[in-house]
């Protein structure tokens, strides 16, 4: 029987999951992975591919609102039926936010899913989903050892300065302080740099762009500062999320429309963004499509963002060897990595438009003094080479 690694990142309309074998998890390559969208609706639908890239399942989970518990059961059915050789050794969850305890990836028990619930209030809008799988795998494989890798993990190298908020110590001593996320990219990023390039253990910036965007920058491959902070809302433009924000807005459009903070929690997670500024969409391949003013304006922005976060990021890593897209918009959007390109000439950053168009792993031009790469990342294998490392498989 053929022994594999299931790793699931739970959100809150939908599941990603793979399959990775036993045997070949120091390979990024998986045996099976998909993702299950819409729950919650009477649309909730499977799609699945084997590791050649094609599809073997697409399928409709019956249900007027189907939850996360039966999203995970149709899972877990479907493999035992289609991969009947195959036994589920380990599952390794993504879980948000780890708080200011959990710092490395960490084999769940009931003491460490009261911790995990007891962050909710930290992040509220993801936290509750991944505790909510990780219960539900629980209970269909209650045997299996589960373990959770943290987003926030990767940042906690960051110095202390670059954490606090200047806010009462009182609040800060509570674990109000920048944290960071999307650690797992830049854990797989920060592994796979060194074989593209020679200035892998340099001043690298990494920009981590898709719906959900932020940067980081690292020295000697570990991080040093990142855009996000106490929530997944700060640092840049994102899908459905404002970025950066004078915290005086929230205070004005409180005090002045009677927002309430369900109001306001909807307004910046949900209808700012690429998809606030354009009026149209939230997908950027929409946007760049568009011959709307709009729509430009949107693109113009979230490019903007990224040049002015590059720029901070540069004076917190004392300079710049290497910059990293990555993410469904760094590895993608050309466009996009064209224009940051041309707005940090300053920085000696220069693109070669031929593999930028061709999506090369570098993109730098020959008179570029910085690395310029495209690596795509694999936050699914990070979790599975966590969970098979702690439980020593």
């Amino acid at each position: 029987m053929n022994q594999g690694i299931l790793t699931i990142n739970a959100g809150s309309s939908s599941i990603k999951f793979a399959l990775f074998p036993l045997a070949q998890v120091i390979s990024p390559d998986a045996e099976v992975s998909g993702q299950i969208d819409g729950i919650g609706t009477a649309a909730t639908r499977m799609v699945a591919r084997n590791g050649a890239g094609e599809k073997i399942a697409d399928q409709n989970i019956p249900g007027e609102q189907v939850s996360h518990d039966q999203a995970f059961d149709a899972l877990l059915h479907w493999f035992l039926a289609s991969h009947s050789g195959w036994e589920i050794v380990a599952v390794g969850h993504r879980v948000v936010h780890g708080g200011e305890r959990y710092s490395k990836p960490t084999l769940i028990d009931d003491t460490v899913l009261a911790h995990l619930s007891s962050f909710f209030p930290l992040a509220p809008l993801h936290e509750p989903h991944n505790v909510a799988g990780i219960k539900a795998l629980q209970a269909l494989l209650p045997n299996v050892p589960q373990v959770a890798c943290f987003d926030t993990a990767f940042h906690r190298s960051q110095p202390d300065v670059a954490q606090v908020f200047g806010l009462p110590r009182a609040l800060t001593a509570e674990g109000i302080k920048r944290y960071g996320f999307h650690g797992l990219s830049y854990e797989f990023i920060a592994r796979a740099l060194p074989q593209h390039s020679h200035r892998a253990n340099g001043r690298v910036v990494v920009a981590h762009l898709g719906n959900g965007a932020s940067m980081a920058a690292m020295v000697n491959r570990k991080c040093v500062a990142t855009t996000l902070g106490f929530s997944t809302i700060d640092g840049l433009l994102m899908g459905t999320r404002c970025g950066n924000l004078d915290p005086g807005v929230i205070l004005h459009l409180m005090d002045t429309k009677g927002y309430t903070v369900k109001d306001m929690t909807r307004i910046l997670y949900k209808e700012s963004g690429l998809l606030g500024v354009s009026g149209i969409s939230q997908d950027m391949r929409t946007l760049l499509a568009s011959d709307k003013p709009e729509a430009h304006e949107a693109v113009d922005l979230f490019c903007y963002r990224i040049v002015r976060e590059l720029g901070s990021l540069v004076a917190a890593a004392g300079g710049i060897d290497a910059l990293v897209f990555t993410g469904g918009i760094g590895e993608h959007a050309a466009e996009v990595r064209r224009r940051v390109g041309m707005q940090c000439d300053w920085l000696g950053i220069r693109v070669n438009p031929e593999a930028n168009a061709r999506h090369d792993v570098v993109i730098s031009a020959g008179n570029s003094s910085v690395d310029v790469l495209v690596i795509p990342t694999n936050e699914e294998w990070m979790m599975a080479h966590h969970a098979q490392t702690l439980l020593a498989l």
